[in-house]
């Protein structure tokens, strides 16, 4: 058996630098939650404003991600994540002295083209740094803590910079890692791109974006405002331009991306696996927060800070897992016991009660991320080690925009199951339509009263919420319990290894 090159210090040095921009990336998702009051104070931006300023940050990161990993392949990887670190910081620099509303979403718009340019850059990197299948799983491991510790990191970092700053500081530390990352990335990355390339297939990255962006924002929008027409219709509309570019993609004589790699059962049980789990990772955070905050009355910050008591079980499950596949635990083992851990944490979730139920919440939540992240730790390890070296770019963005679907209908259908259920308790009282229709609604509500009639309407609410909680637990549950079953039957003793895994040496590498 051929023995692959081991990293050494320079690659594991490298890694901490391409950690950087990731932290970064994934904090920008949630950096604005306690921004609203001040942006709002100072831009006055319209409610529909307010909406864009939060979401087309992740529309535009979605749907740039296919393009951008295929553009890394060919111009070289270190070359594209370096111009969007550039552009990250730019766009940083123009968020934080934003004047205006519209200012701000164009700046968050362009922040989320930088950050799909450096979400698959640094994982195809790690692809091509990591030749040894041992190591590869450990840097992936690191990888994956970092992409899931930021989404939590970034309400507190925003926490604390708004008390002390003015909310354009959430974007200016940005820059100073950036620009640590242009200075670094040339000493400590090597430079890689696919050394056979064709034409860069324009028409098939434009339809690509024009696939993914109406299916996520039409999901979204059923997620946050309920099923109409218009929502359903972009949902169609994607789909229909998502077989057009699959049919393109098969035709071009340089495809932007392999679809080969789909017939590979690794590869693709792995994409699935990974959707499955971000759907219920992302879709029940939501119920977390709410619990935090409106059933428990703690403030954002508080909640917050709480809400990190689970990733100490991430920081040792992601580890924990590369170390099993080294001992040659086979990954469908590995990836079915992450879901039934989950599904540990899930049943555990649907006995929080309505009052003092903190520690039964942060056991249950740490229990489903610790195991989640043994999942998707695994299931990326065992995807990016099955692709050529020369296509980890576009393939290592297929898996992040699997992932974007992922959360996207977890936030859907866990959301609408909860809002159902939660309706459903209370349909029958003599509550305030607002306070029928949201927990916040009713806290709002509840606000405005006193004390004994506050009561009359929180009590109830609080208690219809946790019971839609129990339920989107008990949903969580199940999809993960049959997540499990998945993993066994399509992963089962598959082989890692590309069909060419080995160092592949590009004209810069011969050069030098």
């Amino acid at each position: 058996m051929r023995e692959e090159r081991k990293a050494g210090r320079r690659e594991w040095i490298g890694l901490v630098v391409l950690v950087l921009p990731l932290l970064l990336v994934s904090m920008d998702v949630s950096v604005l939650y306690f921004t609203v009051p001040f942006i709002s104070r100072d831009l006055a931006p319209t409610s529909t404003e307010q909406l864009w300023i939060f979401d087309i940050y992740g529309f535009v990161l979605a749907g740039f991600l296919i393009t951008m990993g295929a553009l890394g392949d060919r111009v070289g990887r270190r070359r594209l994540l370096m111009i969007g670190a550039v552009g990250f910081s730019a766009a940083s620099a123009l968020a934080a002295y934003s004047g205006s509303a519209p200012t701000l979403i164009a700046a968050r718009a362009v922040l989320g083209v930088a950050g799909a340019t450096l979400m698959p850059s640094t994982l195809a990197l790690i692809r091509n740094m990591f030749h040894d299948e041992k190591q590869r799983g450990t840097a992936i491991a690191v990888w994956t803590v970092a992409m899931t510790s930021g989404i939590a990191l970034g309400p507190i970092v925003s926490g604390v910079l708004v008390e002390h700053f003015w909310w354009g500081s959430v974007f200016l530390i940005n820059i100073p890692a950036m620009v640590l990352l242009l200075v670094l990335a040339p000493i400590l990355l090597p430079e890689h791109r696919n050394p056979v390339r064709g034409r860069f297939d324009v028409a098939g990255a434009v339809l690509s974006i024009a696939a993914v962006l109406p299916v996520i924002w039409g999901i979204k929008e059923i997620a946050a405002h309920g099923v109409d027409a218009t929502r359903i219709a972009a949902i169609v509309a994607g789909l229909v331009i998502v077989t057009v570019f699959v049919r393109r993609q098969q035709r071009h004589p340089d495809p932007m991306l392999d679809l080969a790699v789909l017939r590979r059962p690794a590869f693709a049980g792995s994409v699935v696996v990974s959707l499955l789990a971000t759907f219920a990772m992302v879709g029940f955070a939501i119920f977390s927060t709410q619990y935090l905050q409106l059933v428990l009355g703690m403030s954002p910050l508080e909640g917050a800070l709480w809400s990190l008591a689970p990733t100490a079980g991430v920081g040792a499950a992601a580890p924990l897992a590369s170390t099993l596949v080294r001992r040659g635990v086979d990954r469908a083992t590995i990836v079915a016991a992450g879901f039934v851990v989950a599904v540990g944490g899930f049943v555990l979730l649907s006995t929080v009660p309505v009052e003092s139920g903190l520690w039964v919440l942060l056991a249950g939540a740490g229990c489903y991320a610790a195991g989640l992240v043994v999942v998707m730790s695994t299931a990326t390890e065992l995807a990016i080690g099955t692709v050529p070296p020369e296509r980890a770019g576009s393939s290592s963005a297929l898996m992040e925009t699997a992932s974007e679907f992922g959360g996207a209908l977890g936030i859907a259908i866990l959301g609408s199951v909860g809002a159902a259920v939660y309706r459903s308790h209370l349909a029958a009282g003599q509550l305030p339509a607002v306070a029928r229709e949201t927990l916040s609604g009713a806290v709002a509500t509840a606000a405005r009263l006193p004390d004994p009639a506050a009561g009359q309407v929180l009590g109830p609410a609080r208690a219809a919420f946790v019971a839609s909680l129990h339920t989107a637990a008990w949903a969580s549950a199940g999809i993960m319990l049959l997540a499990a079953v998945v993993a066994l039957t399509l992963l089962r003793g598959l082989p890692v290894g590309a069909p060419r895994d080995r160092p592949v040496r590009t004209p810069d590498e011969v050069a030098a």
